[in-house]
């Protein structure tokens, strides 16, 4: 299983790694990761990895069977051998705005209170898509209270709780479409707000950023019909 950095600093940017396995397929696993993999909406990391007398490209991350993380190769090149020490080096203007429009995302969540039936996260535009038979009334509304989360700067973090408590509490899935990881005993709670001040709080294994004020400027896109019952609703970044 690999050690997932990510998970415990989604700001740090580079790290030291050995390599304990190389797929079939061309892919890269280490023993310990900066790279989130994709999943619940969010594309892999890309970046590059370094090593004595070499470097690749890395295009996306993947995950791998029983708990690797895989990373895979932007284009067919010479390899570390496995055992090698190498260097990871995030793509990290890309990862932040990741962060940044996932971040967005779980807010859009609660301006509109609603079931969320898919949704998908981009470096310029991200999306939800809604049980929402009939479109809102006033999408300026929306726009309006999303700008209001952002500036008013909201500590966003972190909890865990075992899966007999999200069993007894699961109002907190706001997913449909996708179930929180489960075999590991826990489940991770993003909260965004503390106390009083509190907005969100709902089960992601994702990167987010630290206070809701680095989202930055947000503004609502066009929201389409996905069905009788769904509308999709997209996020763009100023």
């Amino acid at each position: 299983m690999t050690e997932l950095l990510f998970r415990d600093d989604a700001y740090r940017t580079e790290a030291p790694a050995r390599v304990v396995g190389l797929t079939t397929e061309g892919g890269i696993v280490l023993d310990q990761t900066l790279f989130y993999p994709t999943g619940g909406g969010q594309p892999g990391d890309a970046g590059w990895l370094d090593w004595d007398g070499g470097r690749i490209g890395i295009a996306t991350t993947v995950k791998g069977a029983e708990g690797a993380v895989v990373l895979v190769p932007d284009a067919p090149a010479a390899q570390p051998r496995v055992g090698a020490e190498v260097r990871q080096l995030l793509d990290w203007d890309r990862r932040y705005r990741l962060m940044r429009m996932h971040t967005a995302l779980h807010l859009l969540s609660v301006v509109i209170p609603l079931p969320v039936t898919g949704g998908q996260v981009g470096t310029g535009k991200g999306r939800l898509d809604f049980l929402m038979p009939e479109p809102p009334k006033d999408p300026a509304a929306i726009e309006a209270a999303l700008t209001a989360l952002v500036d008013r700067d909201l500590v966003v973090s972190e909890d865990w709780i075992t899966e007999a408590e999200l069993d007894a509490d699961p109002g907190l899935v706001k997913t449909l479409s996708v179930a929180p990881p489960r075999g590991a005993g826990r489940i991770r709670l993003i909260r965004i707000g503390q106390g009083a001040e509190q907005v969100d709080l709902q089960p992601c294994g994702g990167t987010h950023v630290a206070r809701t004020g680095e989202i930055g400027g947000i503004r609502l896109g066009r929201i389409d019909n996905k069905g009788r019952q769904n509308r999709r609703v997209t996020l763009l970044f100023d």
